[in-house]
């Protein structure tokens, strides 16, 4: 997988992330089978909007999934608990980016899930 930095705008801050491209053959698995603290962000980047479902099956902890246009604004995020069936946005998009919740990434101020780590 190749990192690259991306620049996102959060809650009126700004964001400098290092994600991992995940491969097209990879797509399916994300960050399934992962461990919390081990595991990195992820971008799977899609050639045209697409609107399709993602899930959590066998993602032991809680994520964010940030979904966005081809012109990199966001169109959707959510928070996405363990083994969730089903997760759709509320819009197309051309890319999905996961971001554990976990101390690498403890910028993302969301209360109920911030005690648990």
């Amino acid at each position: 997988m190749k990192k690259r930095l991306i620049g996102l705008n959060y809650r009126g801050k700004k964001i400098s992330l290092e994600v991992y491209r995940v491969p097209k053959l990879l797509r399916a698995i994300g960050l399934m089978f992962s461990r919390r603290e081990k595991a990195k962000a992820l971008i799977f980047e899609f050639g045209k909007p697409v609107r399709i479902p993602i899930h959590s099956w066998f993602v032991f902890f809680p994520f964010i999934a940030i979904w966005t246009d081809s012109e990199n604004k966001i169109v959707d995020s959510k928070v996405i608990h363990p083994f969730t069936f089903y997760v759709l946005p509320s819009e197309r998009f051309t890319n999905l980016i996961e971001i554990p919740i976990n101390t690498r990434y403890n910028f993302f101020e969301i209360p109920s899930i911030k005690r648990k780590i």
